[in-house]
């Protein structure tokens, strides 16, 4: 009983505050809007962890490594780990869509929304990828930059050899200390979820009508699906049975922050101390969870295939051939793996899925409010494939017998 009370008690009473969150912005709704700054508190304190998180996790890892090579098989694992799993999430949002697509007998005006402009989608790689000014770098808004930027320091440290050694010591310990800030702020985290999740349900409880609501079900439905069945099947070929046991043991966490904060960025220091907890290695964990942030975001790729299916509904179009799912999957997975890890994220990719298919303005009101529908989901799909896929990553690095020494 006290084993299991350590390993669950505080996922439970996490648990607990976002029922007692989701009941007071139910039957409260003008109470659940007053405390909603108890929850910014939270949410602005895990946004404020991210940045230097990152760069010293990240900076560190690579930094302490003695063997660039083995840098070198951590990515192009990890890469190759990421798009499998993410093109699979795109095909099984795709055969849902196509036996039960939401749109069908749904009329949607159009005529509302923002004017979407051509996009160069070259112009959208570089500001994805790049910033113009270091001073950008310090911004949750540019992970992806900030990562590559982490990552190129980190191998200059390490390719120092012992003149770097110093600096690459500084930077563990910077990791330990900002992991123990994590620590601190999670404390505050029953409170700061509850008041959130409340805020949440009192403002978009009543948008889910009529196809919007048809699309909730079916994306939620099948993110149950897909986590039960794929997740599980990833964690045992990641460890086998013991795999299986460990993974679901320490997922609750990261899943129950992602439900309340909508954000894979906020569910990152929780991620990572689940990820050290199922036993995998500290230079997997530290390199695959950041990137993977922003770069394998499961539950976005399925909704963008969601996304995709429903505009071509609405607006008469035929979402049918092999020629159009496999441009609507290679859309969702290129969609999913530039969009960004904070509430409503779901921007860029948005942007694309219009602009790539030459839709009317219209559309992206239309999926603007979809992603806001499925957010919650979907952020906590992203959350744990991210943990699933570094338990992959870690397979393929250690072999089949790092499982053997997990308790």
């Amino acid at each position: 009983m006290k084993k299991i009370l350590k390993n669950y008690l505080f996922p439970i009473i996490v648990l607990v505050s976002i029922i007692i969150g989701t009941l007071i912005g139910v039957y409260a709704p003008n109470f659940a809007k007053e405390i909603k700054p108890f929850g910014d508190i939270f949410l602005n304190l895990m946004f404020t962890i991210v940045v230097p998180l990152v760069f010293v996790t990240i900076a560190s890892s690579i930094a302490n490594m003695v063997d660039l090579r083995r840098l070198g098989k951590i990515m192009s694992r990890m890469f190759a780990v990421f798009f499998v799993t993410c093109v699979i999430s795109a095909i099984v949002m795709l055969v849902a869509t196509i036996i039960c697509n939401p749109a069908n007998g749904t009329n949607i005006s159009t005529e509302a929304g923002e004017v979407v402009e051509a996009s160069n989608i070259g112009e959208k790689i570089v500001a994805a990828l790049t910033v113009t000014d270091f001073s950008e770098l310090l911004s949750r808004s540019n992970m992806l930059p900030l990562i590559i930027f982490t990552i190129l320091f980190g191998i200059g440290i390490s390719s120092l050899g012992e003149k770097g050694k110093k600096l690459a010591e500084m930077l563990n310990i910077a990791s330990q200390a900002m992991m123990k800030v994590v620590k601190f702020v999670m404390y505050y985290a029953p409170i700061g979820l509850c008041a959130y999740f409340a805020s949440l349900v009192s403002i978009f409880g009543a948008a889910l009508l009529e196809g919007y609501i048809k699309a909730f079900v079916l994306y939620t439905v099948i993110c149950v699906i897909y986590f039960l069945i794929f997740y599980t099947i990833y964690a045992y070929v990641a460890g086998g049975t013991k795999g299986i046991k460990i993974f679901y043991k320490n997922v609750l966490s990261p899943t129950a922050t992602a439900l309340a904060t909508q954000s894979s960025l906020a569910s990152l220091p929780s991620n990572l101390e689940a990820t050290k907890n199922i036993g995998l290695r500290e230079d997997v964990r530290e390199v695959c969870l950041p990137i993977g942030t922003t770069m394998n975001m499961h539950g976005s790729v399925m909704g963008a295939i969601l996304k995709i299916a429903f505009l071509f509904t609405v607006f008469g179009q035929s979402f049918s051939g092999i020629g159009t799912f496999t441009t609507a999957v290679l859309i969702a997975v290129l969609s999913g793996m530039v969009m960004s890890g904070i509430p409503g994220g779901g921007l860029i990719g948005e942007m694309l899925i219009v602009s790539l298919y030459s839709f009317p303005a219209g559309a992206f009101a239309i999926i603007a409010t979809i992603g806001i529908v499925i957010d919650a989901p979907a952020t906590a799909v992203n959350v744990v494939g991210n943990t699933s896929s570094a338990m992959l990553i870690n397979r393929l690095i250690e072999g089949k017998n790092w499982i053997k020494n997990i308790k």
